[in-house]
């Protein structure tokens, strides 16, 4: 049977990789593609998600949601992802349009149609799902699992403490994390493993297909800021990780650990905080990455995205 995915998004250039994969793959049922604020404004992640949808030739359903976290101030990554969110290739106009109704309200209606089956795969902000747990509290024992891109078990790429998605919403990942549900994280420490350096861009390019290029491009301009901050020759896939750990968990070494969020003001601010020493007696609440097979990664993203003219 195949594994009911919704995939919630602020696209975003790796995001936009995690939403190819996706879709390309026959193992999963892509219910429907969700979006939130996080790498820019709720308007622009949303209108990038249907300039992907556009590219692939896609009809999966798109839902807006949250534009803005539960209590902090919206923080943004204009200065990673460029003013639209999605630099780097032409970006054709979509055709499409969102469906009606919020993100939170088809998130709650598609895990009480499926019970038990639905996996959530977060990749942004936790706001829609927070909003989803606490308007509709019967859902969370019929979330078959969250697997999200978010935190790290050790530093931050926005705080020197906290993950970008994390920070974004804190009070709204306290929430996700502490809410019992079957979790994976797919945290900075794993996702810095899958730097697309040229080489690993030119796999996309040399495929010879309009998506195989649009892909290149967009690492290509991702790239840039991880040049300028981190000396990197080329930008993590952070978000992809997600979907490719549904596919291909061989390809990760995960371990359980007790993880929470900190979500007071202060220098912790959005951290995970992740007893990796078991230091204390607190339960293991999520499955966290460790490593990655990076070249068997490499090597399903070029296989499913080649399957795209």
């Amino acid at each position: 049977m195949l594994r009911k995915i919704i995939l919630d998004c602020d696209p975003g250039h790796d995001d936009a990789v995690a939403m190819m994969l996706a879709l390309a793959s026959e193992e999963l049922e892509v219910l429907g593609i969700t979006t939130v604020y996080g790498n820019v404004g709720l308007e622009r992640t949303t209108r990038n998600a249907l300039v992907v949808r556009e590219v692939l030739g896609s009809t999966v359903p798109i839902y807006a949601g949250a534009d803005r976290p539960l209590v902090r101030d919206r923080i943004s990554a204009e200065a990673v992802h460029g003013v639209s969110g999605l630099e780097g290739p032409h970006l054709p106009t979509p055709t499409g349009q969102v469906e009606p109704g919020h993100a939170v309200h088809f998130i709650i209606e598609q895990i009480l149609k499926y019970p038990g089956e639905v996996t959530l795969v977060p990749v942004g902000a936790l706001t829609n799902i927070a909003l989803a747990m606490r308007l509709e509290p019967r859902i969370i024992p019929q979330i078959r699992e969250i697997v999200l891109m978010g935190g790290s078990v050790d530093i931050g790429n926005w705080s020197p403490s906290a993950e970008f998605n994390i920070l974004c919403d804190p009070h709204a990942a306290k929430i996700v994390f502490g809410a019992g549900v079957p979790l994976v994280m797919m945290g900075l420490n794993l996702t810095h493993q899958t730097v697309a350096h040229p080489a690993r861009v030119e796999r996309f390019r040399a495929l010879g297909t309009k998506v195989g290029a649009f892909t290149a491009e967009l690492l290509e301009f991702f790239r840039e800021h991880h040049i300028r901050r981190y000396k990197w020759d080329g930008a993590p896939i952070h978000d992809a990780c997600t979907i490719a750990f549904l596919l291909r968990p061989g390809l990760f070494k995960t371990t359980m650990f007790s993880v929470e969020v900190e979500a007071n003001e202060g220098l912790a601010f959005g951290r995970t905080v992740c007893d990796y020493w078991r230091v204390t007696d607190k339960q293991p609440n999520c499955e966290v990455g460790l490593e990655i097979d990076t070249e068997g990664f490499y090597d399903l993203l070029v296989e499913r995205i080649g399957r795209y003219h």
